[in-house]
């Protein structure tokens, strides 16, 4: 889009949608379309709530909302950690609408955001740079740990996670974008009332929380007042229990003044992790 172009937001609100196809590796309808409106185009997807897969344990509501919901809440820590996100019409009826990430094909083994190290000696740790995850079983029985880049774009994803409740942070939902930014995508399943945090982002599991996120942390809570305009646009996107949990969430990572640990309730990976 040119200097001159309508705003992303409106473009994704306002623009004509064209589905160019399917990305079937998907496990609900995900449409990569066309979206064009006074001149401007772009790239998007499009997943509409009438594509959804139920989820046993999200009897309410529906991934649509819950995603534009994450990115409200992105919006409002000022990170923008995921890509501009709208609750619209389309071919087949209401959905979420995210802006298209194109990501970098080839960051190089420095900007390498996930790694496994195969065969680790007794405690051996990953090395500078790197967070440790979990030790895994790989092929023909060979152990490899798997580790994260001890990288400050990763570090505000899991803080973000941990307030939205991701249940499903995997490596495929990174996309490292050409201009050194970092996004998260497929935030579906999140704001649950219940512990539902899976992701590969352990890293930093026990340890404070940077003064940047502690200053964010205190920003949402005040956003999330009753009243904010926060506060009411959530409420037409996710539940009123499930604000609530999210500010006491808030609330409980301000308190504790470090990043969670896995609760032991709930498989604390996700699967497939990529």
């Amino acid at each position: 889009m040119t200097s001159s172009a309508p705003d992303v937001l409106t473009l994704l609100t306002k623009g004509e949608l064209t589905v160019l196809g399917q990305i079937r590796e998907a496990s609900n309808a995900v449409l990569h379309c066309e979206i064009s409106y006074e001149g401007s185009t772009a790239t998007c997807v499009y997943k509409p709530v009438a594509g959804e897969q139920p989820l046993w344990d999200f009897p309410d509501g529906n991934l649509a909302r819950r995603e534009v919901a994450a990115y409200e809440v992105s919006e409002a820590t000022g990170w923008g950690l995921i890509p501009p996100t709208v609750l619209r019409d389309g071919p087949y009826g209401e959905g979420m609408c995210q802006l298209w990430i194109e990501a970098a094909e080839d960051t190089g083994e420095d900007g390498a955001l996930l790694a496994l190290v195969e065969e680790p000696a007794e405690g051996e740790g990953p090395g500078e740079g790197w967070k440790p995850v979990v030790l895994a079983e790989v092929a023909e029985g060979r152990t490899a740990l798997l580790v994260h880049a001890d990288d400050v774009r990763l570090r505000r994803l899991a803080v973000l996670d941990a307030v939205i409740n991701n249940g499903d942070r995997k490596g495929g939902h990174l996309l490292p974008a050409g201009d050194g930014r970092l996004y998260g995508i497929d935030h579906g399943v999140t704001f649950h009332v219940d512990d539902k945090l899976r992701t590969l982002l352990w890293g930093w599991a026990g340890e404070p929380l940077p003064g940047e996120a502690l200053s964010v942390l205190e920003k949402l809570a005040a956003a999330l007042a009753p009243g904010a305009p926060l506060t009411t646009r959530l409420a037409e996107l996710v539940t009123a229990a499930e604000l609530d949990a999210l500010r006491e969430r808030v609330a409980a990572l301000r308190t504790a003044g470090t990043h969670p640990r896995p609760s032991g309730q709930w498989p604390a990976i996700p699967w497939p992790p990529v």
